[in-house]
């Protein structure tokens, strides 16, 4: 199993209705909290709560954990994903009670009314789901599909006809009955030209920023883990390792969630296969946060070559140098998978 990132004969990764939380970033990668601590009960006394403008579902949790609206960001990032209103949740001052369950809480702030339209596209998603999201909001089914199979003309050409990693995630400032389809994908590409630029890549590596970006997005439940998680992926390509990153593997089926099988792990069909294929793959795999891309352009420095998630509900991460170090984190986290029986539930 040496030059694995993330070892396991059956790997779970989290239900990215998924997102990236925190600033930008993680939304449900591997390290996606599946099982957390939930409050029970109708709340506790009534408190308001400030959603700022531009605010991703990690930020919202973080609103709400900061002020025990929630137990638990694991909680609310479950409940977000099982909520198809929860996009909708709007910018600004909300009223609440504290200590609800996260699925109330959710419910409660995606039914008030604000007066603010907009579109929420959280970090870590892929370009189907955002197409899924622009048709649940409220954009024409028919003519969303229209844009999305022919979406190459609203692509700069550094991103070859492909639009995962360019639907820039935030909210937008729009509407389904006043902003066609159309012009909210070209808002998302030019937002992440803007923020490429902004973040100092050169044009030649658009792609290759935005692909390791993807990664990052998809595996990071902390934004301290990204840099070195980017450290460790430029390590592995310059020493040309694998880089076993499931979560590109799990893309390849066509899926960002679920149990990879034993054969999924070793078919070398699946382009994406990083337990197989050295390099990057061959597109991003999900649409990255300014946090992921920076990370993707700064690299930290060291010798790391693993890590591995120990903690599915925390998604704590730890990093290791030696083969010897990341067997003894695999076994710390298969003690807590021992230890939590129902985590995956």
């Amino acid at each position: 199993m040496t030059g694995l990132v993330v070892v396991a004969l059956l790997v779970v990764v989290g239900g990215l209705g998924a997102w990236a939380w925190k600033n930008d970033g993680y939304l449900f990668g591997v390290a996606t909290p599946l099982a957390a601590e939930d409050y029970e009960g109708t709340g506790g006394e009534e408190i308001q709560v400030d959603i700022p403008e531009g605010a991703n579902g990690g930020v919202i949790g973080e609103v709400l954990v900061e002020n025990d609206v929630v137990a638990s960001y694991g909680a609310f990032k479950r409940a977000f994903d099982e909520n198809p209103a929860a996009p909708g949740i709007q910018p600004g001052t909300h009223t609440v009670l504290t200590r609800m369950a996260a699925a109330d809480a959710v419910a409660m702030l995606a039914e008030n009314d604000l007066d603010r339209g907009g579109l929420t596209v959280p970090e870590g998603l892929t370009a189907a789901q955002v197409r899924e999201r622009m048709v649940a909001a409220g954009w024409p089914e028919k003519k969303t599909n229209q844009v999305f199979e022919n979406i190459g003309r609203y692509l700069p050409e550094q991103a070859g006809g492909n639009a995962e990693g360019w639907l820039f995630p935030q909210t937008y400032d729009v509407d389904p009955q006043e902003t066609p389809p159309a012009d909210v994908v070209t808002m998302m590409v030019q937002m992440t030209v803007s923020q490429l630029e902004d973040a100092g890549a050169p044009q030649e590596r658009w792609e290759d920023v935005l692909t390791r970006a993807s990664l990052i997005e998809r595996e990071a439940a902390r934004p301290e883990d990204r840099p070195r998680m980017s450290g460790v992926i430029q390590r592995r390509l310059d020493q040309g390792w694998t880089l076993g990153i499931d979560a590109a593997v799990l893309y390849g089926t066509g899926r960002t969630s679920g149990a990879l099988t034993r054969a999924e792990l070793d078919d070398a069909s699946n382009e994406y296969n990083l337990r197989i294929h050295k390099g990057l793959p061959p597109t991003p795999i999900s649409n990255p946060g300014r946090a992921s891309i920076d990370a993707a352009l700064q690299p930290a420095d060291g010798t790391e070559m693993y890590w591995v998630t120990v903690n599915h509900e925390t998604g704590e991460t730890k990093f290791a140098t030696s083969n010897e170090e990341f067997e003894a984190l695999v076994a710390e986290l298969r003690q807590w998978e021992a230890d939590h029986p129902d985590w995956h539930e």
